[in-house]
Parts: structure tokens; C-alpha cells; sequence
């Protein structure tokens, strides 16, 4: 279990606030190459990407690059700019199909096998980002296996489809949900768009609140001041921790005495309510032990 709840967008052309994405909370440092960066830049881009990735590494962050889409032309380029041991993986923008994953990920292995890196250590997240790609969704979910987590991107998503984009976001009620539905099936992250409106806290969190109930394990950022709020969001309440804890030792109890079901506060506790509470505690121990383990526990 990877700890992606909040991944935050760096420009890959600006130094300056690559520095300052040293000192960031978010679980995934996100150097962007693609969207944020001026066709222009966009060369000049990778090579400070490749300088920053090392630096961002040893401050106790992990790095993932975010690569123009295939038929830009510049994701070999850019792939083979980034890749070395301080990358944690990289995505891949606008992936439409098995085959664009397929590709990416020989790619990959190729540049791996030049730095000396084991085959598929790389970590991989494609966007789902137009109508071919949802079309295709449950292929790509399973396409590679470096792929860790599926990215819904709703701005993208909206203009393939020519329909305005909406603060309450009905219009991409059903292709959110189907993003996390499909990651979901063969056990990947699923990771929502970000919530453009950088300046409106309480937007965030009612965006980030409908995610979690769809299904959604994190959110990526375009603003620092975004990362505290989706951690949060996408951490258990304290209050469902400790109900949980409560569960699981009221079941251990049943157990002992033969019982496949109990009551706690008024409500059935059976095998789902236990399995929801294992997988929590689970979340916990794995958030514990990662912040631990990156100096920030």
C-alpha cells in the first residue's frame, strides 16, 4: 500500500519553486513537464527536472515527473531526461489506450535497464483525460504493472467532450466515479483532479469530500496552501479510528466465543463491517509508518 493522498504540481521550469517544494507535506512531489510548462520551455524543462529530482529526493520527498502525452512526441525524451535512482516514477498525461501504456512502460524498462535500475521499479500514474480513455478505462487499468494509481483529469476530460466545466461538477458525475470504480478493480489508487480554485478552502473540501465518497484515495494539488486540507481529507476521522479499534476488539471477542455477528452501539457488526475497520487500521498503521519513515511522523 502506497501513501498517495495528496500530490502536489511543481513547475518543471521554475527552479525557484522547486526549492520551495523541499519543505512541502504532500505525499508526491509532482514535476510537471506537461500543462504548466510553455511549449517553449518545455526542453529546458527536463533538464532542470533531472537537476531537481536528486535534491527533492535527499530533502526526504518522493518524485514523479509528469511527461507530455505520447503523440506530443516528447515523452521518450523527457523520460530519458528524468529517469535515474532519486525518481520514485513518473506519469504520463492524456493516455487514451492499453497500447499508449504498453508503449510507455517498454519505454521504461529500456531506460531502467541503461541507469542500471531494476526492470519496472519505476512507479507509473496515466491520466484518464477524454472519452477514448474512459472508453478504454479497464483495459489501461491493468495494462502495466508498474502502474500504481489511476489520475482523473476533469478539465482535460470536460473539453474532450465539449461541455462546460461547473463548480458543483455534475457533468463529470459518472466518469469520476467510473476512474475510481476501475482503479479500484485491480487494486490501484485512484487520484482526483485538482480542485482549480486555489483560493477557495471550503471549495476544496466539499471537492475533496465527494471524492472520498466515490471512492478516491487522493487528490492531487496546484497550490501548497491545498496540502494540508487533502491529507486531512484523505486521512481517517480520529473518531472512525477509534470505532474501529472497538470493532475489531469486539469481534476478537465473538470469535472466542463462536459468534459470527455481534451488535456494538446499536448496529450489526458482521465479516464487512470487520474488513472495513482492518482495512482503516491498516491506512493508519501504513500513513504512521511512511511519515516515520520520511521524518515527518
Amino acid at each position: 500500500m502506497e501513501l498517495l493522498r495528496s500530490l502536489i504540481f511543481v513547475p518543471g521550469n521554475r527552479p525557484n519553486m522547486l526549492e520551495r517544494a523541499l519543505e512541502f507535506q504532500a505525499d508526491i512531489i509532482m514535476v510537471d513537464l506537461e500543462d504548466s510548462v510553455p511549449p517553449a520551455e518545455k526542453v529546458a524543462a527536463r533538464d532542470v527536472a533531472a537537476e531537481w529530482a536528486p535534491k527533492l529526493r535527499q530533502a526526504g520527498q518522493r518524485v514523479m515527473v509528469r511527461c507530455n502525452a505520447l503523440d506530443t512526441g516528447l515523452t521518450q525524451a523527457e523520460l530519458a531526461a528524468v529517469i535515474s535512482p532519486s525518481l520514485y516514477g513518473f506519469s504520463v498525461g492524456k493516455t487514451e489506450s492499453a497500447w499508449d501504456l504498453q508503449q510507455i512502460d517498454r519505454i521504461a524498462s529500456n531506460l531502467e535497464k541503461r541507469e542500471g535500475l531494476e526492470e519496472g521499479r519505476l512507479k507509473l500514474i496515466p491520466w484518464i483525460e477524454s472519452a477514448r480513455a474512459m472508453v478504454n478505462i479497464n483495459d489501461m487499468a491493468s495494462a502495466s504493472d508498474r502502474t500504481i494509481a489511476l489520475a482523473f483529469g476533469a478539465e482535460d476530460f470536460t473539453n474532450d467532450m465539449g461541455i462546460q466545466r461547473t463548480d458543483e461538477g455534475a457533468e463529470v458525475y459518472h466518469s469520476r466515479c467510473a476512474v475510481a470504480i476501475a482503479a479500484r478493480a485491480p487494486g490501484l489508487a485512484a487520484l482526483d483532479s485538482p480542485y482549480v480554485a486555489f483560493r477557495n478552502p471550503e471549495g476544496l473540501k466539499q471537492d475533496a469530500a465527494t471524492a472520498r465518497r466515490m471512492g478516491y484515495t487522493g487528490k492531487f494539488a496546484i497550490h501548497p496552501a491545498q496540502v494540508e486540507t487533502i491529507n486531512e481529507l484523505f486521512s481517517p476521522l480520529p473518531e472512525d479510528v477509534a470505532y474501529a479499534r472497538r470493532v475489531m476488539e469486539a469481534w476478537h471477542e465473538a470469535e472466542a466465543g463462536g459468534r459470527g455477528s455481534l451488535a456494538l452501539d446499536g448496529n450489526m457488526v458482521d465479516v464487512p463491517v470487520v474488513k472495513r475497520a482492518q482495512n482503516l487500521l491498516a491506512l493508519v498503521d501504513e500513513i504512521d509508518r511512511q511519515l516515520a519513515a520520511r521524518g515527518r511522523g
